[in-house]
């Protein structure tokens, strides 16, 4: 991906796009509200011939990298399928594939439910415009995009003074619309562009410098102005080696501000709350090097990039997982093994006598359903696609991975609190933004804020109430807005309760961002608490995060590890951050390794690569290297 740009665009991109930050968080699939009952399945394997004894291998974890593994592994090694002239099945490694994840229902086939019968779903995500792995699934998948994400929306950003900014939809803006209202400037800047209708895609970050100069409601261009340094400072970090990334991750993004000298009202009135709701910790407690990845895709990016999609209808899990699940447990598909509501308790590992190398060959679990605990035998492979929450359980429980200073050093990495609430109205609310921040309320105790408007953002809204629940006929007719409002960095709202939680919305920080929420009464509610389930970038984190290889081919070559916050190395993608792209593609290169490690002939999974970064980028990466050789680091420790 990319990053950012010009004073102008580069606080418009990261501050007004705070709500699409929230796009990027991918939640552990154990974090998930659990369904009323648990599902396990388990599938009836043909025998494969003698000569090609099926190679065994373990997916953990069933969100998006889990599934990008599990896609990946079942298609790079085919198992029974019929030979043909094209295939030749002893062209193939046979495999027998299992997914484990801690969640009843990993598949997404049984809806997660309030109470009270409705939907809910932890955490709202969105889709980025460069995701193309997840839009080549849904073409794979025969699924038509139109009908599975909302158009590209804008955002909005709300403060006790009132509203600070919106983001544009580049992607669909035109001339008038965004310097139709600008005064003198915007008249000599239409007069200056090759076309008066579409706003057309300029060189980044030219294109947004000017695309964002009506969309700013209060800050003044003196604090914007004060970002010019911290955007160098992006190109000399994502240019440089792990050396220089490392250095930049030693320090903390807010000693970073004020090295550059950014002004403290562009720090306290938009990164700030922009990084609550983009890595869901304040700069002063989150790495430089992850900070300045953030920053690279929204202002460095395509003029584009940062433009974000939702759910058209229903959830994430049932829209694009449940479909994939379903054509994965086909046998001509892989007939992947799901086990859900099953933990993993240890992985054991084994010294091969021949290489003195150790290999994960068992697994035990415990099946949450029957309470007994299994055991998987004669593993191939294992690849770990958990969190950092699901790290620290299985590593705490796994003496043989514990030795492993990889494994160790990741579980010790901690996880941020979020908590996710839906709320249903009596009536429709209109509001500027469907996807809305909320930033610097006192109510908010530290976190940052989301609110989605979820009937505007689903064409359907009826399918948002559930089904049934009593309610009259006319009730029905005239159902009201729903809500989906997250907080992150939540440990100061943690304590609270729901009925706590939900009073704060309704009363406070709702009808402070837009009035006529002071007019709704609430019908129903639903709070989900997920304490410690998001990867939290700290000081000083990098080299604790898992590397994709694990501990590497020479010690321990069997275990791979998947996630949107594993070290990708060699095969580093340009989605960057929580990111659910990253995450999926993660998986796709995890098993592409593993099968490299265990397998004499497989298919590996093709990864497709994000738009090319622009030349005048490009140019500024290699002037910063001629620059650096000569210029000492000084900002840096």
């Amino acid at each position: 991906m990319k990053s950012q740009y010009l004073p102008t665009a580069a606080v418009t991109t990261t501050a007004i796009l705070a709500a699409n930050c929230a796009a990027f968080i991918t939640l552990p699939s154990s974090s998930q509200p659990r369904a009323a009952a648990s599902l396990s399945f388990h599938t009836t394997r043909l025998q494969a011939s003698a000569e090609n004894t099926p190679k065994k291998y373990v997916i953990i974890g069933g969100g998006w990298a889990g599934w990008g593994a599990a896609k990946a592994l079942c298609e790079g090694l085919p198992y029974n399928i019929p030979p043909t002239e094209a295939t030749d099945v002893g062209n193939y490694q046979f495999a027998n594939i299992t997914l484990i994840d801690a969640l009843p229902d990993p598949t997404g086939s049984t809806p997660y439910l309030s109470s009270t019968g409705k939907p809910v779903e932890a955490g709202t995500r969105g889709f980025w415009k460069d995701y193309p792995n997840i839009n080549a699934l849904c073409a794979q998948l025969g699924l038509d995009e139109n009908d599975v994400f909302t158009p590209f929306t804008n955002s909005s950003f709300y403060s006790p003074d009132g509203l600070e900014a919106t983001a544009p939809v580049f992607g669909d803006a035109t001339v008038e619309s965004i310097l139709g209202d600008v005064p003198l400037v915007g008249g000599l800047l239409k007069s200056a562009l090759p076309t008066k209708e579409d706003f057309p895609m300029l060189p980044s970050p030219l294109g947004q410098v000017i695309a964002t100069i009506p969309y700013f409601e209060r800050l003044p261009v003196a604090d914007r102005a004060s970002m010019v340094g911290l955007l160098l400072a992006t190109i000399d970090c994502l240019g440089g080696d792990e050396e220089t990334q490392r250095q930049y991750d030693r320090m903390t993004a807010h000693e970073l501000f004020l090295r550059f000298r950014l002004s403290e009202r562009l720090v306290e009135d938009f990164l700030k709350p922009t990084l609550l709701v983009g890595l869901f910790k304040p700069p002063e407690e989150l790495s430089a090097l992850v900070v300045m990845e953030l920053l690279y895709y929204y202002a460095l990016a395509h003029q584009d990039s940062f433009d974000v999609r939702w759910i058209k209808k229903g959830t994430v899990s049932d829209s694009l997982i449940q479909p994939l699940a379903e054509r994965l447990m086909k046998e001509e598909y892989g007939q992947l093994n799901v086990l859900g509501g099953c933990r993993v308790k240890e992985v054991s590992l084994e010294k091969d006598k021949d290489d003195g190398r150790m290999y994960a060959k068992k697994l035990t679990y415990l099946d949450t359903k029957s309470g007994n605990l299994e055991t998987i035998d004669d593993i191939d492979g294992i690849i770990m696609a958990v969190g950092n929450q699901g790290m620290s359980s299985i590593v705490s429980s796994s003496p043989d991975l514990a030795k492993f200073p990889v494994f160790s050093k990741a579980a010790s990495l901690k996880g941020i609190d979020v908590i996710s609430c839906r709320l249903w109205f009596d009536r429709k609310i209109p509001t500027r933004s469907p996807a809305n921040v909320f930033s610097r309320f006192e109510a908010l105790r530290g976190a940052g804020g989301t609110f989605f408007m979820l009937d505007q953002l689903q064409e359907d809204s009826s399918e948002l109430w559930g089904k049934g629940g009593g309610e009259a006929t006319e009730e029905v007719e005239n159902r009201g807005s729903v809500v989906a409002c997250d907080f992150y960095n939540a440990g100061g709202l943690m304590s609270l309760s729901d009925e706590d939680l939900v009073k704060i919305l309704t009363d406070e920080l709702l009808p402070s961002a837009v009035t006529k929420f002071a007019d709704a009464k609430l019908v129903d509610s639903w709070v989900g608490k997920y304490p410690g389930v998001v990867s939290w970038f700290s000081p000083g984190s990098f080299d604790k995060r898992p590397p994709l290889e694990g501990a590497g081919n020479d010690a321990l070559p069997n275990i791979k590890c998947a996630g949107d916050w594993v070290r990708m190395g060699d095969v580093e993608h340009g989605a960057k951050g929580l990111c659910q792209e990253r995450a999926y593609v993660s998986g796709f290169e995890a098993a592409n390794s593993l099968m490299k490690t265990t397998c004499d002939k497989y298919q590996p999974h093709e990864v497709l690569p994000v738009r090319e970064d622009e030349i005048q980028f490009k140019m500024g990466l290699e002037l910063n290297k001629k620059v650096m050789q000569y210029v000492p680091r000084f900002w840096t420790r």
